[in-house]
């Protein structure tokens, strides 16, 4: 379990690092295609981080993960239902999940600052809620 729980470490530092990148990017006067672009990557890896850390206390629990049209969503409902997260963070999460989904499929000179703007400024206490609610569960004793 030493390397799993170092592999977590190392994704929460790049989740943080990512989160350092959109507080400065956030902070620049000027918005233009450049400063949205960065904004949307930071919510994207961000989420995706996210996700590959529920991913992985998923598979050490051994619950198959979903291979369906529908796996992100698939995601988030399996780790509630394992207890990993809550309800209401999997709610808050859905909208990273609507939004990565947008990134991957769409294209980014459709960006726009008013859609980016609620989900950036939210980031940093959905990742505080997303981080204490996975600590509770990795020292609850429910992951050995």
């Amino acid at each position: 379990m030493g390397d799993l729980l170092l592999d977590f470490e190392a994704e929460k530092e790049r989740i943080v690092d990512t989160l350092a990148a959109l507080a400065k990017t956030l902070h620049r006067k000027r918005r233009g295609f450049v400063e949205l672009a960065a904004i949307a990557t930071c919510l994207h890896n961000s989420y995706s981080g996210m996700e590959n850390l529920l991913k992985r206390v998923l598979l050490h629990l051994q619950v198959p993960l979903p291979h369906s049209a529908t796996s992100h969503i698939d995601l988030l409902d399996l780790a509630v239902e394992q207890r990993i997260i809550s309800q209401e963070l999997s709610e808050a999460l859905d909208e990273y999940r609507a939004f990565r989904h947008f990134f991957v499929h769409g294209y980014g000179i459709a960006l726009q600052e008013a859609p980016l703007q609620p989900l950036a400024k939210k980031l940093p206490d959905i990742w505080n809620r997303f981080e204490r609610e996975l600590n509770n569960f990795l020292t609850s004793g429910k992951y050995q």
